[in-house]
């Protein structure tokens, strides 16, 4: 099997009767895909997910990459496992027409918090075609979500592409400021006085309104601005 049709076969719902099938024994216990994800989350964990490739996570698994690859078909595969391993752990609520707007909402703030946990990883889902079940699985509850909400479908299609990009972009600036942070010369990142001092200090006639208004531009703690966001775009899809 080549590393496309490896690749199709892992999208297809499984197989209750090949599952059933009895396998050869083997001498040595095999490295699993789960292994593989299970590794790969565990580096980026503690490294962020720029510390994780291929041959980084082969040294993790105490194998080769010639190896690895019997498993991954390459660093998007892999990507894309990731990603459908954090969707796996959602739960997706039945569409209620009268809550659906906490409902997409939750599904999302349900996403970030995964993808937090795993400083960086929401890189991973840039970019990425949804075709893994688990992550396909999401995108069909939100959807249902927002039709059932009476949004059309079209304006529902291209808003739930616009939430997820969000949510991943939000996710990635949080782990890149936590990261810098880490470092003593760049603390003032999270520092909100420091921000605020900065903005005052600006001469007024250059900067009036940067400088009237520094409190509101440096305003938020913990994830007011991502609700505050989140609120905008899933009103803006209501009004549509």
């Amino acid at each position: 099997m080549n590393p496309r049709e490896r690749r199709a076969v892992r999208h297809q719902p499984p197989d209750p009767e090949a599952e059933a099938a009895p396998r050869p024994r083997r001498r040595k216990t095999p490295i699993t895909v789960e292994q593989v994800v299970d590794t790969a989350l565990g580096v980026i964990a503690t490294e962020g997910y720029e510390a994780l490739t291929m041959r980084r996570l082969a040294g993790a698994l105490d194998t080769g990459p010639a190896s690895l690859y019997a498993h991954v078909v390459n660093k998007a595969d892999l990507d894309e496992l990731l990603i459908g391993r954090l969707c796996a752990e959602l739960v997706l609520p039945e569409p209620d027409p009268a809550a659906w707007r906490e409902q997409i909402r939750g599904v999302c703030t349900q996403i970030r918090d995964q993808y937090l946990k795993y400083p960086g990883i929401s890189r991973a889902a840039l970019a990425m075609a949804p075709t893994d079940l688990e992550t396909v699985r999401v995108t069909e509850g939100m959807l249902a979500i927002l039709l059932a909400g009476g949004v059309a479908p079209q304006a529902a299609a291209w808003a739930i592409d616009a939430l997820l990009l969000y949510v991943a972009a939000y996710c990635l600036e949080v782990s890149i400021a936590r990261r810098r942070s880490a470092h003593d010369d760049a603390t003032w990142v999270l520092d909100r006085d420091e921000l605020l001092r900065r903005f005052t200090a600006l001469p007024a006639a250059t900067f009036p309104h940067t400088t009237r208004h520094a409190a509101e531009l440096t305003a938020g703690e913990g994830h007011d601005r991502f609700d505050f966001t989140l609120g905008l775009m899933i009103d803006g899809v209501a009004h549509r």
